[in-house]
């Protein structure tokens, strides 16, 4: 595989949040392996799009991004994070997460989560990786549907 040329992060408040996000749904199937189009609702892209990174090529191509908020009591919520499976590997997930991170910092998180299936390996090896400690919340996502909650402290 060639060498990825330079990527940009961008946040989505400097962006059209329509735009960004029909791209993005267009898209869809370049990064993820099941159907995560219901997670995509405008308002992680208007509301919460503050948080939000897009990831950019030199090509200005969409190969990464990250949709999360800061809650009012400080807790910074990673709600997905998808790399375009070409660019896996390359480290650009972390620097997703680390300008997430800056972000909640900033407005006094301390505390990060995200939520996954509890099969679902690779999240769950990315966020323990990052620090992540897991525990399994019965029924989180309704009856039967468990998930794996995700819980990392934010430092400097």
């Amino acid at each position: 595989m060639p060498p990825p040329d330079e990527v940009a992060l961008v946040g989505f408040a400097e962006l059209s949040a329509p735009v960004v996000r029909a791209r993005l749904l267009a898209a869809h199937d370049r990064f993820w392996d099941v159907d995560t189009r219901p997670l995509h609702h405008p308002v992680w892209f208007d509301q919460f799009g503050g948080f939000g990174t897009l990831a950019r090529s030199a090509g200005g191509e969409d190969v990464g991004y990250l949709l999360g908020v800061v809650t009012a009591d400080r807790l910074a919520y990673l709600h997905l994070l998808a790399v375009r499976d070409d660019r896996r590997r390359t480290g650009l997930g972390r620097r997703l997460v680390r300008r997430f991170d800056e972000l909640a910092m900033d407005t006094g998180a301390r505390v990060v989560q995200a939520v996954a299936r509890p099969g679902n390996t690779a999240a769950v090896a990315f966020h323990t990786a990052l620090g992540a400690s897991a525990h399994l919340a019965q029924d989180r996502a309704g009856p039967g549907e468990d998930r794996l909650v995700l819980t990392r402290f934010l430092t400097r």
